[in-house]
């Protein structure tokens, strides 16, 4: 027992700081938490009533999910209206947090059931906690751009010397800096000095202040801050980086369900990935009303940015098969960069639920 504590607290010790950050606080309360289904009764009933009892345990299931503010939960927010229109098969708890590090315990402690987290804190989790949650959907693709005040940046190589602000230490946006920097010749520890800030809003407003501010900044909060300042240029897109040096999908953010829930209850992880598909599509088609919500739900501040940011989020639902094929391909390149990267080695198989 204390080894299973143990492992818990270093989990949520290490893994303290998140790609995107801001203000943490629910969104929406669920009424109850998810539970087993009831043994079914001995007693004869009608097909009628056999039929009403098998939909139950679906229907009424609560998922407790969590996101953290920016791209990973736009594409969660239209999951909202289904479940108040009475469309949805679940009944969604959605739950906004500000960091990482406010996540990880609360899914160690199974006090939530799923969460969409970055991709490498998902696989370290998995480590830390003998398997104890799986990975079920790609949520996010690139969404890191290398943002300045000026026009001195126009590659990768163009950085060394420079001071860059970041979110992220621990997570997606140092991994694929320090990356790319290697790729590129640079040392990330001689060449540059990078400056991790807990949240995106920390860092725009250092570039606020600053006179030849550099910074690693996610989606919606580049939109964000070039629309408060017109003398900010998006200087490189790291996706774009990332696709010159490397044949694999840089991946932002992953879903992830709890182990012991995907065992309990397969029917609702299955069709929660189908409702879950459906929001996407809203959020890559419905700009304005994925944007309303996205404010209204304290995802972004306002659905002005949400709606500029929202084609460049990269916002997916990637499943199955490809979704393993894609995560793999992924933390490969960060494991044989920093084994740390992803908890010391790449996760086993057991990491992926495939249905």
């Amino acid at each position: 027992m204390k080894r299973i504590v143990s492992l818990l607290l270093s989990a949520a010790m290490l893994l303290g700081l998140a790609a995107c950050g801001g203000s943490s606080g629910a969104v929406s309360s669920g009424a109850a938490s998810s539970q087993a289904a009831p043994a079914p009764s001995s007693q004869a009933v009608s097909p009628e009533a056999a039929s009403s009892q098998a939909a139950q345990p679906l229907t009424a299931q609560t998922v407790r999910i969590a996101g953290l503010k920016g791209p990973t939960t736009m594409g969660l927010v239209n999951l909202l209206p289904m479940k108040e229109a009475g469309t949805a098969a679940l009944d969604y708890d959605l739950q906004l947090y500000g960091a990482a590090d406010e996540i990880v315990p609360l899914l160690t402690k199974g006090e939530l059931d799923m969460a969409a987290i970055p991709a490498n804190l998902a696989a370290t989790l998995y480590q830390k906690t003998e398997g104890a949650i799986q990975v079920m959907a790609v949520n996010t693709l690139g969404v890191l751009y290398v943002v300045e005040k000026g026009d001195t940046i126009h590659s990768v190589a163009d950085l060394a010397g420079r001071t860059i602000l970041s979110t992220g230490k621990g997570t997606t946006p140092e991994y694929v800096l320090r990356y790319l920097l290697e790729q590129n010749g640079l040392d990330p520890d001689t060449d540059v000095t990078i400056e991790f800030y807990s949240e995106a809003t920390e860092v725009t407003a250092q570039m606020a202040v600053a006179e030849d501010a550099v910074a690693v900044l996610p989606q919606p909060y580049v939109t964000s801050a070039s629309m408060q300042d017109d003398t900010l240029r998006v200087a490189l897109d790291l996706t774009e980086e990332w696709d010159k040096v490397c044949d694999t999908q840089l991946i932002t953010g992953v879903t992830v369900v709890r182990t012991a829930f995907a065992q309990e209850h397969p029917d609702v992880v299955a069709a929660f990935l189908e409702e879950y598909a459906a929001s996407v599509d809203a959020a890559n088609n419905d700009l304005d009303g994925t944007a309303a919500l996205c404010e209204e739900q304290g995802v972004v501040a306002k659905a002005a940015i949400a709606k500029a940011a929202l084609p460049a989020c990269n916002i997916v639902c990637i499943t199955g098969d490809e979704m393993r094929a894609d995560v793999e391909g992924y933390l490969q390149v960060l494991c044989d960069a920093d084994p740390a990267s992803v908890g010391g080695a790449m996760p086993d198989q057991g990491f992926y639920w495939l249905g």
